[in-house]
Formats: structure tokens, sequence, C-alpha cells
């Protein structure tokens, strides 16, 4: 690939990862069958495995549904009751990623907020076209909801954001109504013909070229741009949903989604902040242990992450 005009406006350090990852996972592995973009996939994300955290252990378990099981992983702090539990959705494109991806993620959400953490392996595009991700998102929070006594707080980055966001949309009435939500450079279905769509089409890890790919893999036949529970964003009412904290990349064509994502909450009366990291890329929670901009923007996730758990606002 061509560094264009990021060739000067990323920092060397973040280069030398995105150039880790596209030695992995190149752009051209789109052209590839999924199985073999999976594989790759898995064997990238073992590469940059950072362990779990001392005092961390985790278990897993399955959540059982009308003809299908969810597998899921928890997270606990030994020693530590936890005060709220993370439901985790894990990125990669609606079609990539499970337990095993986000692992070392989850454990240091875990271990930095005491918080118990549970991250769900949802059905994957394109053998599982929408709504079955979706469908198992929002089984998976009423399984947590009805059976573990804990506030819960959402979290999910990329397609797990847009995850993430759809189940607060659709549960915001429920009796056990998420607490707050984090989402971590979301895919919520914006408006691509302005702002960092725009600005950002051909930004590094990720084009908006990457993204209608996506799309159309995880799309049904005759699938509505407009269904909420495919593009948040398409929602027509924001009121009633959790106190929201969204973090973007600067140079990423997603972080529009999480700008529009902010202002219809506070138009609709709700609480949201919005923050882009400036010179960081999509994918950026890989870079956390190289990359000092990526390292704070981890800790702020975490810190909010933390605070909505408690009940308090960021």
């Amino acid at each position: 690939m061509t560094r264009g005009p990021y060739e000067t406006r990323l920092d060397p350090a973040l280069w030398a990862y995105i150039d880790a990852v596209n030695a992995w996972y190149p752009p051209e592995i789109l052209g590839l069958p999924i199985d073999k973009q999976r594989a790759v996939y898995d064997r990238m994300s073992r590469a940059f495995h950072q362990g779990r955290p001392a005092g961390v252990k985790a278990s897993d378990g399955l959540i059982v549904a009308a003809g299908r099981d969810i597998p899921v992983r928890r997270y606990q702090r030994a020693g530590n009751a936890a005060k709220a539990m993370v439901l985790y959705f894990h990125g990669g494109g609606f079609i990539l990623g499970g337990l095993e991806s986000h692992d070392d993620i989850c454990a240091e959400l875990c271990a930095g907020t005491g918080f118990d953490v549970l991250s769900v392996d949802y059905r994957l595009a394109p053998e599982h076209l929408h709504p079955a991700a979706y469908d198992d998102a929002v089984t998976a929070f009423e399984w947590a909801a009805t059976s573990i006594d804990l506030p819960l707080v959402l979290c999910g980055e990329s397609a797990g954001g847009n995850l993430a966001a759809a189940v607060a949309q659709a549960t915001r009435r429920h009796i056990s109504a998420a607490i707050g939500q984090v989402l971590i450079y979301p895919e919520l279905g914006g408006d691509e013909s302005t702002g960092s769509y725009i600005e950002h089409a051909e930004a590094p890890l990720l084009s908006v070229a990457d993204i209608a790919f996506y799309r159309d893999v995880r799309s049904a036949k005759r699938q509505s741009p407009d269904d909420p529970t495919f593009s948040p964003l398409r929602d027509t009412d924001f009121s009633g949903l959790p106190p929201t904290v969204i973090v973007t990349a600067e140079c990423d064509p997603l972080s529009s989604d999480g700008e529009t994502y902010r202002d219809r909450i506070l138009a609709s009366g709700g609480k949201a902040w919005w923050h882009e990291e400036p010179r960081l890329v999509h994918s950026f929670l890989r870079a956390r242990t190289t990359v000092p901009a990526a390292a704070e923007a981890f800790a702020r996730i975490v810190a909010a992450v933390a605070a909505l758990g408690r009940g308090e606002w960021p």
C-alpha cells in the first residue's frame, strides 16, 4: 500500500504497527475465501496476543438458545467481588474473530476495571447473515440480565460496537437495562457522503471499500439499510439510551459515526460523550502496548467503562 498523506501524519511507532498488521493481513486478502481470511486473521491475533494479566481467570461456557448455543467466556479478577459485568462484543467486520481474537483485551479490561467481562462469540457471516449476530447479542444480554446479579455495561469495538449500540436500543426499556455503554470505533451505518467517510476514505487498515465489503457479506437479500438492528444510526428514536461513551480514531472513515451518534443521543436528552483520538487508526486497540497514543486511548476506555459500571459519569 502507498502511505500517501498519512506518511508524515502518523507516528513511526504507529506505522510499525500498521506494517505488522499488513504483513499478516494485507488488503488484498479480501479477495480470498472467507475461511482463508479467518485463518490468517486468527494467526495474526495470536501473534499480537499479550497474555492475560496476573490474577485474571477465564472460564468458557454456553448460553443455550433456541436452535443454537452461544459460546461465551467470562473473565474474573481473583479475590475480587465485581460490582458490574461488561458484556463485550468483538470486532472483525461480522465475518472474523471470536473468543480467542480479543482474549487479552477482555482480560485487561477485567483487570483494569475489577468488573467481570463476558465475551460473546456471536455467529458470523456469510454462514449466518443478519440478523444472526444481532440475535445472539440480544440473547446474551437477556441471559446476563436475568442470570447475573450485576449491573451491565455494554462494550464493543468496530462491528462489536454496532452490536452493542443495537442491543442498547433494543433493550433500553428492559427491567435490567444496561447502565452504560462504551463504543470503540463503531460501525453504525452513518452517512457515507460526508465527514470522515470522505476525508479518510483510504485510511490505513480500514477503507470505505473495506466497509462496503463487510456490509455486503453480512447482508441478506433485500436487507434494508434503514433497519436500526443493522444500522443503529438509522433509528428514529434515541431517547432512553444508557449513558454512552464513544471513542474513535481520527484516521478512520468510521469516526463520523461516533460524532453523529453522540449528537443524536444529546438531542434526545440523553448523556453521551465522543472523543476522537488524534492521529490513530482503526483497530488501534492492538497497538496499545507499542504505541503510546494507543495506550493512552485504551486507558481512557478502561476508565470510562469503570466509571459507568460504578454508576458515575466519566
